[in-house]
């Protein structure tokens, strides 16, 4: 019989359940590139990045609280989303943790001066608006300032705790929903 939690076990969910649960969810990867104090690029892997709103055009990053982009972007600062192509997993690894001196990230500017990573599928540039605190995490929310869209590739997804391929097709039968829900 499978592991199950409920409502009334909020409390004391177990985390390994927790997160067997959250890597059944497939997610894009992207890279949130910034600026440090002294002026040098850097980035973090997040795949935790959603849109918010259409107008103003927010997006929003789930951050760790320890994470070091916690104490180098704040509110009124620029960062960049990087949106992962299957071919930039080295990329991913390099900021997720897993660094490999010998890389040199291929960085250029912004419109803005905010660092993306050359060869990514899309890229977008916000401004900090707002921050909440959520558990051990900052959700960081930014107003869209710049957008691009790079070559079309296949999309670096994370699955299951570890990079899969996308093998898309066409659905046999189109949904025609009325966009309530199921």
């Amino acid at each position: 019989m499978p592991a199950t939690a409920t409502a009334a076990d909020a409390a004391t969910v177990d985390p390994a359940l927790f997160r067997a649960v959250m890597r059944r969810f497939a997610t894009g990867v992207t890279v949130i590139s910034h600026r440090r104090a002294d002026g040098t690029p850097a980035g973090m892997t997040a795949n935790a990045f959603l849109s918010v709103s259409m107008t103003p055009p927010l997006v929003l990053v789930s951050v760790r609280r320890q994470s070091a982009f916690n104490g180098q972007v704040g509110l009124g600062d620029g960062y960049g989303v990087n949106f992962l192509a299957e071919h930039q997993q080295h990329l991913s690894a390099h900021f997720g943790g897993r660094r490999d001196e010998r890389l040199q990230p291929p960085f250029f500017a912004s419109p803005g001066g905010v660092p993306l990573l050359q060869g990514s599928l899309a890229h977008a540039v916000a401004r900090v608006v707002d921050i909440h605190p959520a558990g051990d995490h900052l959700l960081v929310i930014g107003e869209i300032e710049h957008l691009a869209c790079g070559a079309e590739a296949p999309p670096l997804i994370f699955y299951g705790g570890a990079y899969k391929q996308l093998h898309a097709h066409e659905p046999p039968v189109h949904w025609q929903g009325t966009g309530d829900g199921w």
